[in-house]
């Protein structure tokens, strides 16, 4: 009897385990065969509803990708490019400020391969992802790929191995199963990519609507809709061919993006956005850009195209206007161009037909004043008159296009990890450029360009005062503020000279314990398990295991919004000692230390490798964020909830660390 109940209770404990271990992605792999040499290598995930996968095209600084090792490749396989995925879903990350990559219910890999060595009979492949919830788990998965022996009299027609079943060996503790999926390629989200392209419209409508207000495009609305409306020869004419003008500029900026996307494709712009180089290129493009519209010098097409498409104005007729459209176009490029440039630098980051939208946008925003007062001239009475107010908006442009520019230029930095443009550079340089720009608005600077000032309106005051407040606001980003309203643009807080601050923080100059670093919101962690324990001991505080990830949005979303709860904060400082543990912590731990797991009996090569394991094994579960309150001697001190994950639920989360402190003081 006595057996049975052990039996039970082993059979209980292990479905307990396999409960509590996160295995939210399945693999199945089969080779096709493309000729005698050259297979392609298919990967098929199976992903647990409400789970998503990252790309391996996840930019720098955001989740972790997925990444291919292929063992033994050396004289035996060749890879023919990077491995195609099946189509990934897209979206701003706002506590990483970067664009995520991912899928939802299936994902698709497929590597093509040229065998080199005839007696290739294998080719073995480690897949490290990381798929979230609402936690996060860092997991690898290999996969084996059987290369069948074909003769020199085969034809090559595609065929396939399925090496799901035979050649697949899988780890888990609960069971090995796999089961065979579809590649049948899964489709973005029509909601966010619908929100996504909105977004880009509306803000090219802006950006058309601020062109349309600089000296180069505003005097030419009165002269245009007067030549329609004098030029033809009944009121109705006029306004069809104000009409016909109105869409033909927007044909030719949509014909712009058309181009540029057919130029270089969706794919490649949507790489571009992270290359470096493109980054660099596009900060000395825009900072161009901003001297031109600072005054320094013009940006002007040819004459000679501009003299070439008025003479073919003159046909009259449909064509004629569409030359006239495109006059327009040449001649106020000095202004336009800039704005038109920074729009498909944009726009292009985001991929797909994002650059056909922005265009799209922009045109309407110049289009439709021309249509409209000539289909209502008696509006034209309600126009202000040009002058020196239109430089104003010109030279306001050019200190947007400076500021914009950093952003390419922190990009860059970012990725190669410099640090020398770390936040507080950052900071600084946009806290000139609108401070600068807001007492130009005051009238205190005057550029080349302008008009006498004897007095400023309502309208430049109002604009001062608002550029003035943001200016401010910025300030004591310097100190440490996290500036949540610009927070996609600068480099993250742990991208700093200073993660604490510098000034006005009573314990900025805080010597910390050997072993000890400052981590998120400036509070005091240690990244080595052994260390913290032995500190803890020292100083008898209770120790909160903090089961993080480097790149887990989850974790930094608790960091962000429930960590800086004032309340939960003072109980982090005060109270109790935080380990950190990053279970994507990919440096390799030295030889010795390595082992394989007895929970999983995967190899545990990486820093990350252990602590996953370290959660498996001691806690059950795989997942991060994931919190734990211990004694000094590894015990549990919170019997009835063990352990807490991700839940922005400030209060719970307040009261789990209360009674963890209050058993630990009994």
């Amino acid at each position: 009897m006595k057996k049975i109940i052990l039996i039970l209770l082993a059979f209980f404990a292990l479905t307990t385990v396999s409960a509590q271990i996160k295995k939210p992605v399945k693999w199945t792999a089969k080779t096709e065969k493309i000729s005698d040499t050259e297979f392609n290598l298919v990967m098929n995930a199976t992903i647990e509803e409400g789970w998503h996968m990252y790309s391996q095209f996840t930019p720098d600084d955001g989740p972790l990708p997925i990444t291919l090792k292929f063992k033994n490749q050396k004289g035996n396989f060749e890879l023919i490019g990077k491995a195609k995925e099946s189509p990934y879903q897209k979206q701003f990350n706002k506590d990483f400020a970067v664009d995520e990559y991912f899928f939802e219910n299936k994902a698709t890999l497929t590597q093509k391969v040229k065998i080199t060595n005839p007696k290739t009979a294998k080719i073995d492949v480690n897949i490290d992802f990381q798929a979230c919830q609402n936690a996060c788990i860092n997991d690898n998965k290999d996969l084996t790929f059987e290369i069948p022996v074909t003769s020199k009299t085969e034809t090559a027609l595609p065929t396939t191995v399925d090496t799901s079943k035979a050649q697949i060996k899988e780890v888990d503790t609960a069971k090995a199963e796999v089961k065979a999926v579809s590649t049948e390629p899964i489709t973005s989200s029509p909601k966010e990519e619908k929100k996504g392209l909105w977004t880009i419209f509306f803000l090219a409508f802006l950006g058309g609507f601020a062109a349309l207000l600089t000296p180069c495009v505003f005097p030419m609305i009165p002269m245009t809709v007067s030549f329609f409306t004098k030029q033809s020869k009944t009121p109705a004419q006029g306004k069809r061919n104000a009409i016909l003008y109105g869409i033909s500029i927007i044909a030719i900026y949509v014909i712009l993006g058309l181009t540029i996307n057919a130029i270089f494709g969706a794919k490649a712009l949507n790489a571009l956005s992270t290359n470096v180089w493109f980054n660099i290129i596009f900060f000395i493009l825009l900072i161009v850009f901003a001297a031109s519209f600072l005054g320094a010098f013009e940006i002007m097409l040819p004459n000679s195209w501009a003299n070439k498409v008025d003479r073919q104005a003159d046909r009259g007729g449909v064509i004629g206007i569409f030359f006239m459209a495109l006059a327009l176009a040449i001649v106020s490029f000095s202004c336009t161009g800039p704005i038109v440039g920074t729009l498909l630098v944009e726009s292009a980051s985001k991929g797909g037909i994002a650059p056909v939208i922005g265009m799209l946008g922009f045109s309407s925003a110049i289009a439709l004043p021309f249509m409209l007062f000539a289909l209502f001239p008696a509006w034209m009475n309600s126009l202000p008159k040009s002058g020196g107010w239109l430089n104003t908006v010109k030279v306001s442009l050019g200190f947007l296009e400076l500021a914009f520019a950093f952003k390419f230029l922190s990009n860059a930095d970012l990725v190669l990890q410099l640090h020398y443009f770390e936040r507080e550079t950052f900071l600084a340089i946009w806290i000139a450029i609108f401070g600068t720009w807001g007492i130009y608005l005051l009238g205190k600077i005057t550029l080349p360009h302008d008009s006498p000032l004897t007095h400023i309106s309502v309208g430049r005051l109002t604009l001062a005062l608002l550029v003035l407040s943001f200016t401010f606001y910025m300030i004591p980003g310097l100190f440490g503020a996290p500036l949540k309203i610009i927070s996609a643009f600068t480099p993250p807080q742990t991208y700093s000279e200073s993660p604490r601050g510098f000034i006005g923080s009573s314990n900025s100059t805080e010597k910390l314990p050997d072993g000890a670093e400052f981590g998120p919101n400036g509070l005091m962690i240690f990244t080595s398990y052994d260390v913290g324990i032995a500190y803890a001991k020292e100083v008898k505080k209770p120790v909160l295991l903090d089961f993080t990830g480097h790149a887990c949005s989850n974790c930094r979303k608790m960091e962000n919004n429930v960590w800086t709860d004032e309340n939960v904060s003072k109980i982090l400082k005060n109270e109790v000692v935080i380990i950190s543990l990053f279970a994507d912590d990919k440096r390799d731990l030295p030889k010795n230390e390595q082992f394989i797991s007895k929970s999983t009996g995967s190899e545990i090569v990486t820093i990350g490798d252990k602590w996953t394991d370290f959660m498996i094994t001691k806690y059950n579960t795989n997942t991060q964020p994931l919190y734990v309150l211990v004694d000094t001697d590894g015990t549990n001190l919170n019997p009835e909830k063990p352990t807490t994950s991700y839940n922005p639920d400030v209060k719970l989360y307040e009261n789990w660390l209360k009674q963890g402190i209050k058993n630990f003081k009994k």
